[in-house]
């Protein structure tokens, strides 16, 4: 599905479901965010990184005027609603201060998948090494997008994830993840034992020669 979208690119990935909090201030994006308002319309963030707009981003709904400051400026709460391909890029819209496009509307498949099990085995190794808390379970629907920004993803990652259309890959790309951070955080979570052993009497195993 195709649809024109008003466009307020970002240095960030924001996932369906999201909650985004934003303060706007540029004159630009103070006339965006007043026409979602009035027109009750949504708008897009494409992902820009490495100085770019590499093509994937997500439609916006402005669930929250939160507050409107004397100069215009407005801070406002968000959601994320879908994932979009950029097919044309308008800077700015004819007549307007922003930016805009049409878009792909990318479809969601299932939000659940086998993978689920696994994935929760291994967020609960890592959040128990980092001491966080973890609340999520095999009824979470689309767990991939509720921990991809709770498991140390490069902006790079995330912005991958955001490309894939299914649950289930996207879920073995997290496992896959955790699997190579494990180690490095194991690691450092034996360093930090050191350091505080450091001072302490130890009991030392004899070693046999």
């Amino acid at each position: 599905m195709e649809k024109k979208l008003s466009l307020f690119p970002l240095n960030l990935i924001v996932y369906p479901g999201e909650d985004l909090n934003l303060h706007i201030f540029e004159p630009r994006y103070r006339q965006l965010i007043n026409e979602c308002l009035e027109e009750e319309k949504t708008f897009g963030i494409p992902t820009f990184i490495n100085n770019k707009m590499p093509g994937y981003g997500t439609e916006m709904h402005v669930t929250t005027l939160h507050k409107r400051y004397p100069d215009g400026r407005m801070d406002i709460k968000t959601k994320g609603i879908a994932i979009f391909r950029l097919i044309n890029f308008e800077n700015p819209v004819t007549d307007k201060l922003y930016a805009g496009g049409d878009v792909e509307l990318i479809e969601s498949g299932d939000g659940f998948s086998a993978h689920s099990v696994a994935l929760l085995e291994r967020l609960k190794r890592l959040y128990n090494l980092l001491q966080l808390e973890n609340n999520y379970s095999i009824s979470t629907e689309n767990l991939s997008y509720k921990v991809a920004h709770k498991v140390g993803l490069s902006i790079e990652q995330e912005y991958e994830l955001l490309t894939v259309s299914s649950e289930a890959e996207r879920q073995l790309f997290l496992i896959q993840h955790i699997d190579n951070v494990m180690p490095v955080v194991s690691d450092m979570e034996r360093t930090k034992q050191r350091i505080r052993m450091n001072g302490h009497f130890k009991n030392l195993d004899p070693l046999n020669f």
